[in-house]
């Protein structure tokens, strides 16, 4: 039986990383069946909804789901429940991929692309585990409204035990197969929420962290620590803002981030959610200037997490490696290559 990728390669630039993605992806993998659909932006134009109930019921059938990227100045302007990015809230909350795996890692040709000193930077190889469908993203009540004749915005954090202990325990897994080392991130100081997260993870590495060194950090700290040392750290766990936050902090430590993936899981035998870190760069579609490498290093954790196919996922990550020590850089990363061009010299590594 054949497994299943779903592509949905959205807005901006992800329409063309996406592309590159699927040729890396017929390279190495020829029995896959690939198939597409729209969200974001692309599917508002067609379908006027950023989700189709119809894309959310093939994306659950999908062995794994390649997003690109969603949004743009076109929409900006609709409201928040029609615009690209409800589309991607909702494909993470449909699939249930509470679990977002951001990797951290610096390529040995790219450690003077970082803005950081060679030392800080090289050898760099660390994953963030951010929860992903639930906290303030997702929390009610939310709004913007008025109240005694005052204008007032707010969201609301709200995490439950079972959101908190499904996440800790995904990070207490990945850690045992690197240092055994998690380091939870909150503001237990001046959130409730923060204190609860604390709280819980703590009880979760009681029952579940056999073997596994806990830390905690208020997310601040972190902040600095990732731009001071970031090689302290191994596994950093954390709720959906801070998460989010720190991850693309701690991708620009690797050069670009254009050059790093995500993983998003769910319980075991569901879809995994693969994207790039990146935005849609409305700036630059359509150019053909775009690295394509966060996609296609996506794929690559699709292979790995969702597909199966451990040694392929190998090949793939060790020919972005090649390809980048015989010099291949696209515009971010201070060359010239174009989209193709880079995916071009990625496949000649395979």
């Amino acid at each position: 039986m054949h497994q299943t990728l779903l592509l949905l390669p959205g807005d901006g630039i992800g329409p063309e990383v996406v592309a590159e993605a699927r040729r890396v992806a017929e390279t190495l993998a020829p029995d896959l069946k690939i198939e597409e659909g729209l969200v974001g932006g692309a599917s508002i134009d067609a379908y006027g909804d950023p989700l189709t109930d119809e894309t959310l019921a093939h994306a659950r059938h999908a062995d794994a789901v390649l997003l690109g990227a969603v949004g743009g100045p076109k929409w900006l302007n609709a409201p928040r429940d029609k615009r690209p990015e409800a589309g991607l809230l909702a494909i993470r909350k449909g699939l249930d991929v509470f679990a977002n795996l951001r990797p951290a890692f610096c390529f040995p040709a790219l450690v003077d692309a970082s803005s950081l000193k060679r030392e800080v930077v090289e050898g760099l190889d660390l994953m963030i585990v951010r929860e992903l469908t639930g906290g303030v993203y997702f929390g009610q009540p939310r709004g913007i409204d008025e109240l005694g004749g005052l204008r007032r915005g707010y969201d609301t954090a709200i995490y439950t035990h079972p959101e908190i202990e499904r996440v800790a325990r995904v990070a207490f897994e990945i850690a045992r197969g690197r240092s055994g080392k998690v380091c939870s991130v909150e503001k237990s100081n001046v959130m409730e929420s923060g204190l609860f997260w604390r709280q819980e993870v703590t009880l979760a590495h009681a029952e579940l962290g056999a073997g596994v060194e806990l830390s905690h950090m208020y997310a601040d700290a972190c902040a600095m620590e990732l731009v001071r040392a970031p090689k302290q750290f191994d596994v950093i766990l954390a709720d959906n803002l801070f998460g989010d936050i720190l991850s693309d902090a701690a991708a620009m430590l690797t050069g670009s981030i254009g050059m790093l993936p995500s993983a998003s899981l769910g319980a075991p035998g569901t879809p995994g959610l693969y994207e790039p870190v990146h935005g849609s760069a409305p700036d630059i579609a359509g150019k053909g200037i775009a690295n394509p490498c966060a996609a296609i290093l996506s794929l690559e954790m699709a292979l790995r997490w969702s597909l199966g196919r451990e040694k392929v996922a190998d090949m793939l990550f060790a020919a972005v490696g090649k390809a980048l020590d015989r010099g291949a850089r696209t515009k971010d990363l201070g060359g010239s290559l174009t989209t193709r061009e880079m995916a071009d010299a990625i496949i000649a590594a395979l």
